[in-house]
């Protein structure tokens, strides 16, 4: 009963990122435990169709990863540990495109990050356990996905530690300019 009288709704911030929202949600913290409101759709209306869940270690870097047709929206949540997010701006006629954003999710900050299609998206893990859940509003297509390198120069993110985990994949990633000459945008 405690819970629901203190209950607070979630709230949303913009970004200078047009339609890349941040979502700061209410953490309801008693004895026994929390409850955490990470999606309503009369706050967030958006439409998704399948969700999954990833575990990454400490020190592990996932992207940046896109798909170049059937694009994805990502509405991203952490539900324990706690990530650096990092999202690049590649929507063609977007007045931020190659821009970047950072932001630190974490189960105990309890904010989510709602990223539009045409974004890279990749994230930088910082416990022991971290485990990320994700709302998608399209499909995985694994013949469109792609990616831009994490270190590239041009993008130049200060990821908080040099020595991190890759998979064989995300390693072999093209640069930011090889993207623009091959694609110029999504």
């Amino acid at each position: 009963e405690k819970v629901k009288k203190n209950y607070k709704k979630m709230k949303i911030y913009k970004t200078k990122f047009k339609d890349l929202l941040i979502i700061k949600q209410k953490k309801n913290i008693d004895k026994r435990g929390s409850l955490r409101e990470t999606f309503n759709k009369k706050i967030i209306n958006k439409r998704f169709v399948f969700e999954y869940c990833t575990t990454s270690k400490k020190n592990v870097l996932r992207g940046f990863h896109f798909q170049t047709r059937c694009q994805q929206a990502k509405y991203v949540n952490v539900l324990k540990g706690r990530i650096l997010d990092v999202v690049i701006d590649l929507r063609k006629k977007s007045r931020t495109f190659g821009k970047t954003f950072k932001i630190v999710l974490s189960q105990q900050n309890a904010t989510g990050l709602f990223i539009p299609r045409g974004f890279a998206h990749a994230y930088y893990s910082y416990e022991k356990e971290n485990i990320i859940n994700y709302k998608l509003d399209n499909f995985y297509k694994p013949k469109y996905e792609n990616g831009i390198i994490y270190n590239d120069k041009i993008i130049n993110i200060r990821w908080p530690k040099k020595r991190v985990f890759l998979s064989i994949k995300d390693k072999k990633l093209q640069s930011f300019e090889i993207f623009c000459k091959t694609f110029s945008g999504l």
